[in-house]
């Protein structure tokens, strides 16, 4: 599946959850659901994606809370497992991206392990409640109502066809305006704001 499928999916099923996002997820919620209010990018933090949100699950415990990681973004800060399951936030719901490359659509760059690491298997041996493998978006689709419910915390760990590359020697990466490194604290503030947590 695609990461636009796999999000559209998403974010159907979502209800009011707080979705934080990073990486590719990221930019395929902006063309899904664009200045969405309950929603927090994880940039430029790679890897911060699962700790941001378990915070905002730990403040707001009656809400669920989604996390839309990446492989590349997780295997950086791999321990966050073991604290999300050491603090058992109730309504918490781990999507991985698992497309096997590091900036996907842009260099895919090859990652750590060479894509075996199985994201399911880690979190649950860090204590997570439950996890799901999942290959296709019908299938994503059919399971997202059991994942939405099941104990928490839940990892789910997605196939994601990677978007070819668009990067490399004769095409080098732009260099990124100021604004994108704002984004995730102008995000934060309005997110504070539909939250009712004030200034």
């Amino acid at each position: 599946m695609t990461t636009l499928e796999a999000c559209r999916a998403i974010n159907a099923a979502r209800g009011d959850a707080v979705v934080v996002s990073t990486m590719s997820a990221m930019k395929a919620m902006d063309e899904i659901a664009p200045g969405a209010p309950l929603a927090l990018s994880s940039v430029p933090l790679m890897g911060g994606a699962a700790g941001l949100a378990l915070g905002i699950a730990l403040a707001q415990p009656a809400r669920a809370v989604i996390v839309l990681d990446g492989d590349a973004s997780l295997l950086m800060e791999l321990g966050v497992l073991a604290t999300v399951a050491g603090a058992a936030p109730g309504r918490y719901v781990h999507f991985v991206f698992a497309n096997g490359v590091q900036f996907n659509g842009n260099a895919n760059l090859g990652m750590p392990g060479g894509g075996r690491v199985d994201f399911a298997a880690a979190a649950m041996a860090a204590g997570y409640a439950a996890a799901f493998r999942i290959a296709d978006a019908r299938e994503l689709a059919k399971s997202l109502p059991d994942i939405m419910t099941a104990a928490s915390p839940v990892m789910v760990e997605l196939a994601i066809t990677p978007c070819p590359a668009v990067l490399g020697k004769d095409n080098p990466f732009p260099e990124q305006p100021d604004k994108r490194f704002q984004r995730m604290g102008d995000e934060a503030a309005r997110l504070r704001e539909q939250l009712g947590a004030g200034s």
